[in-house]
């Protein structure tokens, strides 16, 4: 233990980050003690809900911060690699919620599905306690390709259905639905600010085992509160049918079985790239024949669908640098004081709880005085955002001039940028998809949300890739080079998308749309992106 006196900056965030979890544990201890069926006019229900995604969040965004340094640092992976494994294993992991997400529906039910997602979770996490002796000639990197495995396939199951519970609490038309999505979003941001801290201060500074550790103690205790919270869930969450233990054992031996199907995935990067190359072509090609087959004002609505889905591939293939080559960058060429680099992770989720209520006061405000930008239009200034995060990269990098470190007010900068385009983009979208979807495509679209959300973390992978150079090895000045072209040619796709947002707007009828609320849809939605997913998405 360190003597106090000598505690850099990296530890005054460390201890600060763990004075305010115990703070999380005292008020969540206060809640489990209380006998009534409310707390703070919501059901108990919502805070085992609250508490389990929180410790999900804590354990996946801890890990998630550590990731690319411990391919690079301990597995020996060169940049280059380094940053397409981790864009694979991203993109599975938004992948599998779309099956996870069917088999609750059709035959597990939500709370199920999310009990047999966090065991096969806890599993992965601990496994990646497991360190070996490094380099990919340890044959414990089996366990670590494993423990992948095993977070992606428990992903799967967990996320998108935890959310639909939080619905299922509340009647369609119950005011304080919005409260208790707004109550579990600090929950998921949360849970990935002190995970992305207190994983990344230990891994880092302590050991690769001890971060990962944590982890996956995190995501015990998120386990156990899910399992003796059931009683507070009132039965929401079961399966839909009558389900023989029979059918149920056989769906969670595939489940299990499936792992063994992602270890080997994860080990061949490519093969993802083409699995989602081809089903993007027919996902797209289903969507065009299903348009086609419509009368006009819903055919058009999905051709607005489309040309949404089109971007978020770029919008998250630069977004998702932060876990992967922006942490390089800023491990080794930012002035970072005595701060470990994983935890500038923690300054998105940070960002979002600051300024997510200030963007949804902004649209209200713009709303009423009728000059809201359209949802196109939004999603233009939300690419012109996370491109303005690079260029700024790249201005600091000019004042920082050869020889001298970049200053980390830009990597705070970087940040700044790309938090509120993803507010511009991320719930936007999601609200889109719930309003614009014929009712019978309502669950393919969300799954295809999803599946384009998968296909910018691999495009991320493929960028971070590229920084590594024909070598493999990150370089200051390739890399800049790099952040710069794709800033500027993002910035200029977005004001593309900004001055062809008027004619999208037309596709979309929304004049003409009937108030129908899709049970579920907004709660599915809730979890599609990263740590800044918007509270109060509805569909009317």
């Amino acid at each position: 233990m360190k003597d106090i006196g000598t505690w850099n900056e990296g530890d005054w965030v460390g201890a600060i980050g763990a004075v305010l979890l115990f703070a999380i544990l005292a008020i969540g201890g206060v809640i489990a003690s209380r006998k009534s069926q409310e707390v703070v006019g919501h059901p108990r229900g919502l805070f085992v809900l609250f508490y389990t995604e929180m410790w999900e969040r804590f354990s996946y965004y801890g890990m998630r911060a550590l990731l690319i340094l411990y391919l690079t640092k301990h597995w020996l992976f060169d940049d280059g690699k380094a940053n397409l494994i981790y864009g694979a294993y991203t993109s599975l992991v938004y992948i599998t919620p779309v099956l996870g997400g069917y088999l609750a529906d059709r035959y597990l039910g939500q709370r199920k599905a999310v009990l047999f997602g966090g065991v096969l979770l806890a599993f992965g996490h601990v496994l990646m306690a497991f360190e070996g002796t490094g380099g990919q000639s340890d044959p414990t990197i089996n366990v670590f390709w494993l423990a992948l495995a095993f977070i992606i396939v428990g992903s799967g199951f967990l996320k998108a259905n935890i959310s639909v519970i939080v619905g299922q609490l509340y009647k369609l038309t119950d005011e304080r639905r919005d409260g208790a999505y707004s109550l579990f979003y600090m929950g998921i941001n949360t849970g990935a600010a002190l995970g992305t801290i207190l994983v990344g201060y230990l891994g880092e500074t302590i050991g690769w085992g001890y971060g990962f550790g944590l982890a996956g103690i995190g995501m015990v205790l998120g386990l156990i509160i899910f399992i003796i919270g059931k009683p507070a869930l009132n039965g929401k969450g079961e399966a839909p049918g009558p389900l023989s233990k029979n059918r149920e054992w056989t769906l969670y031996a595939l489940g299990t079985a499936s792992v063994v199907v992602l270890w080997l995935l994860i080990q061949f990067q490519a093969i993802v790239g083409t699995l989602l190359l081809i089903s993007a072509v027919a996902l797209l090609g289903y969507l065009l024949v299903e348009a086609f087959r419509m009368p006009k004002e819903p055919r058009e609505r999905i051709f607005a669908i489309i040309f949404l889905l089109a971007f978020q591939p770029i919008f998250w293939g630069l977004f998702e640098q932060a876990g992967g080559s922006l942490s390089l960058f800023t491990d080794r060429f930012v002035e970072r004081g005595g701060v470990p680099t994983s935890l500038f992770q923690a300054v998105n989720p940070i960002f979002i709880v600051t300024f997510a209520p200030i963007l949804a006061w902004l649209w209200r405000a713009l709303g009423r005085k009728q000059v809201e930008p359209s949802a196109p239009a939004k999603f233009g200034f939300g690419l012109v955002l996370v491109g303005l995060g690079f260029v700024s990269l790249v201005w600091g990098d000019a004042v920082a001039g050869q020889g001298a470190k970049v200053g980390v007010f830009f990597i705070f900068l970087i940040y700044w940028f790309h938090t509120l385009g993803e507010l511009c983009l991320s719930p936007v979208g999601l609200s889109a998809m719930n309003r614009l979807a014929p009712r019978h495509l309502a669950s393919f679209i969300m799954g295809a949300w999803f599946f384009a959300t998968a296909g910018g973390n691999f495009v991320a992978g493929m960028i971070g890739q590229a920084t590594g150079g024909e070598h493999g090895a990150m370089t200051r000045e390739g890399t800049v080079a790099i952040y710069g072209t794709i800033g500027w040619w993002v910035v200029g796709i977005g004001v593309a998308v900004i001055l062809v947002a008027r004619l999208v707007k037309r596709w979309m009828h929304v004049d003409t749309l009937k108030d129908i609320e899709l049970e579920g849809s907004s709660e599915i939605g809730l979890e599609a992106q990263e740590a800044g997913a918007h509270p109060t998405l509805k569909t009317n």
